[in-house]
This record gives C-alpha cells, sequence and structure tokens, in this order.
C-alpha cells in the first residue's frame, strides 16, 4: 500500500513537473501573446508549482499569483471586472470596447461603425462578475437591449469580447469554439476605386487586382451618377438636398428627408435615358475588370421596387455577382418578387439583428444570399446560426464589415467557420494606418493578396491593440482613451421581458 502511495505521488509529481514546463515554454515563447502569457502565470499549478521552474522566490510566486486578483483561479472562475473604451477614427468614429477581468486577460469588442457607444457601456452593469466563457449564457441576458443596424453594436461588441476573452482563457482560436474552420484563409471583396477619368480608374483598377491581389470587388450604381443629367430621373427635383443631390444618407435631423425616407415611399423613377447612362457607367466597369472578377453592386437609391427591377433587368448582361439592399430588409414580399423577376442573384441583411428577422427571407427563399454584418446581427455565434440555417436553404452567405481590425478579424473567425461563406467586405483598403491597428498574435500577417489570414493558433480573434498607433488615431468628439467608466457600473433596471 505504502509502495503503491508513493508511487502514485511520484507520478503526481511528475505530471505536475512536465505540466510546468510545458507552461513555462508557452510563457517563454515569442509567439504567446501577452494577455495569455500573464494568464498562464497567474493559473499554472495555482502559480506555485511553477515558480520552481520560473526562477521566483516562493515569496515572489506568492506576489506574482495575487497581484491584481483575490487569488490564482482557473478559466471557470473568471469574473468580469470592467468596460471601458476608445472611439477610432475609423468610419466616423468607430468605438473599440475592452472588457477586462479578474484575472488581469482582457477581450475586444467593436460598436458598430459610427454608432454610440453608450449602446455598449449601458450594458456593464448587467455583465459585471459574470464569467466571460459563458458567452451565450450572458448573449441571452443581454441581447433584449440590442435592435436593427447600429442599435445592435452594443450586444454586438459584448459579444465579440466574450470571445476573445474564452479563447484567451483555454489558449484556442474563436474559430474553434465555433465548431472548428472550414478554410485557412478568407476571401475578400473591396470597392471599385472612383476617378476622374476613365484611364485614372483603369490604374486604380489595376492596382486594386494586380497588386493589392483582390478577386472580387464591389461598385455603387447610384442615381446619383444622374445629377444633372437631364431627363434621366422623374421626381427627382422635389427630393434633392441643399447641394442638388439625393443623398442617400439624408438629413439625420429631418425624419422625412429623402435618405430618411423608405424606398415605397418617394415615387422617384427612372427614365430610359437614366438606364442608358447607369447600363454605361457599369459597362466601363465590367470592361476595366474583365470577367474573371465577380463584382458585386449596392446604393441604387430610394425608389421602388418596379424601379429597381427596371435597373436590375438593364444591368443583367453584365453579370453581376448580386443586388444588394434594393429595398428595405423588412419587406419580405417585395424581395420575393424581386428575386422571382430577376437572374442576377439578390442579397440584404446588413441591418438585421438576429437569425428571428432572417427567418422569412430564408423561409420564402426571397433573396439568394444573406449579408449579416456582425457587428449588427448579434456577434460571432448569432451570425454563424445565420449562416448554417441559411445553409439548409440553399443560401449562401457573404458578409458586411466597415469597421475596425476588432470586427474584420471577429468577421475573419466566423468565416472560417461557416460552410457555405462567399466574401467578406473590407471597407478600408485604402487607409494606410488602418491595420497599425493591432498587432497580430504570432506575426501572422492580417491581410495577404486580398484575403485574410485565418490565425490556426493565435487564442482569441488574435490580435492586441498597438497602443502607439492607436492613440495617434482617435476621434476628436470623444478623446477618452480607456478612462474609467465607473458611472455605469450600477444597475437601475429589473430587466426581465416577461411576467
Amino acid at each position: 500500500m505504502k509502495n503503491t502511495l508513493k508511487q502514485l505521488i511520484a507520478k503526481s509529481r511528475a505530471e505536475d513537473k512536465a505540466y510546468a514546463q510545458q507552461r513555462k515554454a508557452e510563457i517563454m515563447s515569442p509567439k504567446t501573446g501577452d494577455d495569455r502569457r500573464n494568464f498562464l502565470k497567474k493559473t499554472a499549478l495555482g502559480g506555485i508549482a511553477l515558480s520552481s521552474f520560473m526562477g521566483y522566490s516562493f515569496e515572489d510566486t506568492i506576489a506574482e499569483t495575487t497581484s491584481k486578483v483575490k487569488r490564482a483561479s482557473a478559466p471557470s472562475e473568471l469574473k468580469i471586472t470592467d468596460m471601458r473604451y476608445v472611439v477610432t477614427n475609423v468610419m466616423g468614429g468607430t468605438p473599440i470596447i475592452k472588457i477586462e477581468t479578474n484575472q488581469g486577460i482582457h477581450g475586444l469588442g467593436e460598436v458598430r461603425d459610427a454608432a454610440d457607444v453608450r449602446y455598449a457601456l449601458m450594458l456593464k452593469s448587467r455583465i459585471l462578475g459574470e464569467n466571460p466563457c459563458n458567452v451565450e449564457k450572458v448573449f441571452k441576458s443581454i441581447k433584449q437591449f440590442g435592435g436593427p443596424a447600429r442599435q445592435a453594436g452594443g450586444v454586438c461588441a459584448v459579444e465579440m469580447a466574450l470571445w476573445d476573452l474564452c479563447g484567451k482563457a483555454y489558449n484556442v482560436p474563436a474559430w474553434q469554439l465555433l465548431g472548428g474552420r472550414y478554410r485557412d484563409k478568407v476571401r475578400l471583396y473591396a470597392d471599385t476605386p472612383e476617378a476622374n477619368s476613365p484611364e485614372e480608374q483603369q490604374r486604380l483598377i489595376n492596382f486594386r487586382v494586380k497588386e493589392q491581389g483582390y478577386t472580387w470587388l464591389k461598385m455603387d450604381v447610384s442615381i446619383g451618377e444622374l445629377k444633372g443629367k437631364k431627363d434621366t430621373v422623374v421626381n427627382g427635383k422635389f427630393w434633392e438636398d441643399s447641394k442638388g443631390s439625393l443623398s442617400q444618407w439624408g438629413d439625420q435631423r429631418n425624419f422625412m428627408s429623402y435618405g430618411n425616407t423608405m424606398h415605397p415611399f418617394t415615387q422617384i423613377q427612372i427614365t430610359e435615358k437614366g438606364l442608358e447612362h447607369l447600363q454605361q457607367v457599369v459597362e466601363d466597369v465590367r470592361n476595366m475588370v474583365g470577367y474573371e472578377i465577380p463584382i458585386s453592386t449596392d446604393h441604387y437609391g430610394h425608389f421602388d421596387m418596379n424601379n429597381n427591377i427596371r435597373l436590375a433587368k438593364a444591368l443583367e448582361k453584365y453579370r453581376l455577382a448580386w443586388f444588394e439592399d434594393m429595398v428595405p430588409w423588412q419587406y419580405t414580399e417585395q424581395w420575393k418578387e424581386i428575386t422571382r423577376s430577376i437572374d442576377t442573384p439578390t442579397t440584404t441583411g446588413e441591418d438585421i439583428y438576429l437569425l428571428k428577422d432572417f427567418l422569412p427571407l430564408i423561409h420564402e427563399r426571397a433573396i439568394d444570399i444573406v449579408h449579416p454584418d456582425l457587428a449588427s446581427s448579434g456577434g460571432l455565434l448569432e451570425t454563424k446560426r445565420i449562416a448554417d440555417y441559411a445553409e439548409e436553404f440553399g443560401i449562401a452567405m457573404a458578409m458586411h464589415q466597415a469597421g475596425t481590425p476588432i470586427s474584420f478579424m471577429a468577421n475573419v473567425h466566423c468565416a472560417a467557420a461557416s460552410q457555405n461563406f462567399l466574401a467578406l467586405e473590407h471597407h478600408s483598403v485604402d487607409l494606410p494606418w488602418w491595420e497599425d491597428l493591432v498587432t497580430t498574435v504570432g506575426g501572422f500577417k492580417m491581410i495577404d493578396k486580398g484575403f485574410a489570414t485565418v490565425p490556426l493558433t493565435a487564442p482569441g480573434l488574435g490580435i492586441e491593440l498597438n497602443e502607439e498607433v492607436l492613440k495617434k488615431h482617435v476621434h476628436p468628439k470623444d478623446k477618452s482613451y480607456f478612462e474609467p467608466t465607473d458611472q455605469w457600473n450600477k444597475l437601475m433596471s429589473h430587466d426581465r421581458t416577461y411576467s
């Protein structure tokens, strides 16, 4: 019996030693991120068994394992302790949030492009003290505070940060937590550059395709192209802004402006002359790009279903990849009519929140491609659910993205884990400092020749903030930089949605 006990003790010590050496090797590896390294130091065998291999004294070990935390603990004992933010210059003011924990590791999330950071801050009191690795549980407790488009920005930012934290805690990439990956690189699509002359546009397109390596492009085919061209639009003058433009994004303070009026309610029509001009715009780009590269289209203007069908039919000979957001996503029956009437694929979804509002479009086969924006659709897991559900109906998924590298990488992980994925939008191709806002864990190249790299070993989202660069690109409307947000700590409402 004594011999058996001695053997068990010896075996346990040997296993402890091997485990400690393994953790030490990971700590010392240059590929290990700072958050993961700190986490390993604080949690490996309580921090004490590792001390003899790290050269720490017993006192140093105790100090290390208790700094900033009540006690050394496992991922199951992680607790959310804080949420802070910075508003970046990307897309007119895109906030990044940082969720911190009792073990010193943090997760990064992003409030959708140019949305209000308060969408995220109001959730802080509702997640403090929660284990960030219980991602779905936390998400279900806060998803009631999301809504269409940028109203979902806070919920999605928190969800991104939770997956980042969970991956760091368990030392696995986010895609692994979503069920594994289908691909090692993610195809990107980029906007087609506009220019003042055909020669300049051809030069810019050659740069996109031949030097930057993009294999999928997207262009706007807007009635804005018809500005100043006589007899190309009916009823356009009534809706023009002070600059004589049909500005699709409208006046935020004027609810009844053109950009804020839903498509069926403007009664703008495109004349045959207008259609011919828009045909020429697309033909010019198709001739410059060729037919090997898909060209998607977007931003046509606010006009009704019938005129959308007329425009789509006029452009069908150019074999476009898709027509996007031709009418508001809420109009399932109109989408079904458009899709049945034309031969080019249709898509919508960048403003849809949660799978439940994609269901009518999918069930009715009203569109050919779902097009969620992960920073609005519910985050990584909900977007993966949208993709999987669409796949069951033979519907593909493309992904809208116009934010910082935080949401970009969240999309990359989700795209890697979704079989029916087509392409991911990259909206900041020409912003020279955009990629430098972060560093990749292990040094992988985030974008390579028109494809995003799927991090195979880097934990969480696989990136950390490059604070030296980030501090140079803080938006002037809010120059705070991860300052305390204690005013958002107190929960002051009862949130249950049923009695």
